[in-house]
């Protein structure tokens, strides 16, 4: 599938038709065909030869996503990030991405209102040319970029249009996720591709959970796309029902793991809306298992599984010593297939310790715990490694640790979730203080929350802080997180 071509596709069919809306604002398809066109020829105008990436800064503004198309049609991946990440973290992106250019919406209506003619060809567009590149938390103390190619996404977009069988008159996605999340992929290219509507909420609208159900109702949504834990805040609100969302016919989850009874309530609320649960790391673009969730599922499993991979894909678990593990042993997930990325961008060296290529395909070693049962159904257990979800966000916490490291007042520092139910609920920071000079715990606690605020997405900053003397050691002399663990 050339994605592209598709979405173009509609500019043609259906010009007037709805592509995106985002509070007062529309954006038709044909509007997107004209637009990302002459944004794709004003770029082959103004940037420098070669295929370094864009970087698109702004947040569900319709400019969006014309840029992501005029950036593919030009010839380069888009490198959307979203204008809740601080400063210094868009720099570090920037700067380690080497993108040719930053866009801003107001950057785009800009070359818009001065793009020279429209061109009758772009540069063709190759399967394994880099469409988008999403940065995720990295354990350095500094993001890691995604390359996803063509190939990968249209994988991914062929499978899903396959097994949920769309329909082509006027289905409404909800885009709840940032578009630097890569659970944002997921509605945008399923509602562009089938000619739906995107309809995207703000940080706003999902800042203030009372006038959410609100809001989602003037979106007439059919398909939900979503982390379990924006569901789980909707479901506080008993309005949250089919009588509220009286045209949802699926819900659509991925980025953490779906609590049985944040599916049982959806099932119940919504009783001719299906639930599914998928499962893929961003380096697997988005997803690639998934199963419906009904009540036969739910007597089963008290954990639920994430569900069967996608036709073509292989998973496999491996122990320690790389042999494939039987059903019922649990291991490493690994996950080989057309939909694995070629790796991280500049990063070599990350690149080569989880990326490799296995009888001709990619394969990716997830760091993730997992095991098969004897039907094939796939069930994730946890991490190997330092990385965490909170409220669907990928989060290394040596990557929060570093830059604690890096505060004049911070001499060492360990952070840890807090669970509750088996997840993340939020973040704690056990510091031991350079000095304290006469500061009190709310001051110190005030001043390193703002310091990270500077450095890392507000998802990424502790909401506790526990100072200390020094920390509990292991026999080898390392941190005791265990111990640490026990105090939460």
């Amino acid at each position: 599938m050339d994605i592209i071509a598709q979405i173009d596709h509609w500019g043609r069919r259906t010009p007037d038709r709805v592509a995106h809306l985002s509070g007062e604002r529309r954006l038709t398809y044909g509007e997107l065909l004209t637009q990302s066109d002459a944004l794709a020829a004003a770029l082959l105008e103004s940037l420098p030869p070669g295929d370094a990436p864009v970087l698109v800064h702004g947040h569900k503004e319709p400019e969006m996503l014309v840029a992501f198309l005029g950036i593919v049609k030009s010839g380069r991946a888009y490198i959307p990030v979203d204008v809740s990440l601080p400063e210094a973290r868009v720099t570090q992106i920037a700067e380690s991405s080497q993108c040719a250019a930053v866009l801003t919406p107001a950057d785009v209506r800009r070359r818009l209102e001065q793009a020279p003619e429209a061109r009758a060809s772009f540069p063709e567009r190759l399967p394994d040319r880099p469409h988008y590149i999403i940065f995720t938390s990295g354990s350095t103390g500094a993001p890691k970029g995604v390359v996803i190619t063509s190939k990968n996404l249209a994988t991914f977009v062929t499978w899903m249009i396959g097994e949920q069988r769309f329909t082509e008159s006027g289905e409404v996605f909800l885009n709840q996720a940032p578009f630097s999340f890569d659970l944002s992929v997921m509605d945008l290219y399923l509602s562009l591709v089938t000619g739906g509507t995107l309809a995207s909420i703000t940080k706003e609208d999902i800042g203030n959970p009372r006038s959410t159900p609100d809001t989602l109702a003037r979106l007439g949504l059919t398909a939900w796309v979503s982390t379990p834990s924006f569901a789980q805040l909707c479901l506080a609100d008993p309005r949250f029902n089919h009588h509220l969302l009286p045209d949802l016919r699926r819900f659509l989850f991925c980025g953490e793991t779906l609590p049985p009874f944040v599916a049982a309530q959806l099932l119940e609320r919504f009783p001719a809306a299906e639930v599914w649960n998928t499962y893929g790391p961003t380096e697997a673009t988005v997803a690639m298992t998934s199963i419906r969730i009904d009540q036969e599922i739910l007597s089963r499993h008290a954990s639920l599984p994430v569900g069967f991979p996608m036709p073509g894909v292989k998973v496999t678990i491996v122990g320690e010593d790389g042999t494939e593990k039987a059903p019922g042993e649990s291991g490493e997930i690994v996950i080989h297939g057309d939909n694995v990325s070629p790796g991280y961008v500049g990063r070599p060296d990350l690149t080569g310790k989880v990326f490799s290529t296995v009888d001709g395909r990619r394969a990716y070693r997830t760091g993730d715990w997992g095991s098969f049962d004897s039907a094939g159904l796939l069930f994730v257990t946890g991490r190997m490694d330092g990385q965490i979800k909170l409220a669907g966000y990928r989060i290394e916490l040596g990557d929060i640790e570093a830059n604690l490291r890096e505060l004049p007042s911070v001499r060492d520092a360990v952070v840890l979730p807090v669970l509750k139910n088996g997840r993340a609920e939020l973040l704690a920071a056990f510091v031991i203080p350079t000095s304290r000079q006469g500061e009190s715990d709310l001051d110190l606690i005030l001043a390193l929350r703002q310091a990270l605020s500077d450095r890392l997405p507000a998802y990424m900053v502790p909401k506790k802080f526990i100072f200390l003397d020094q920390f509990p050691m292991t026999p080898n002399g390392k941190a005791d997180r265990k111990k640490l663990g026990e105090t939460l």
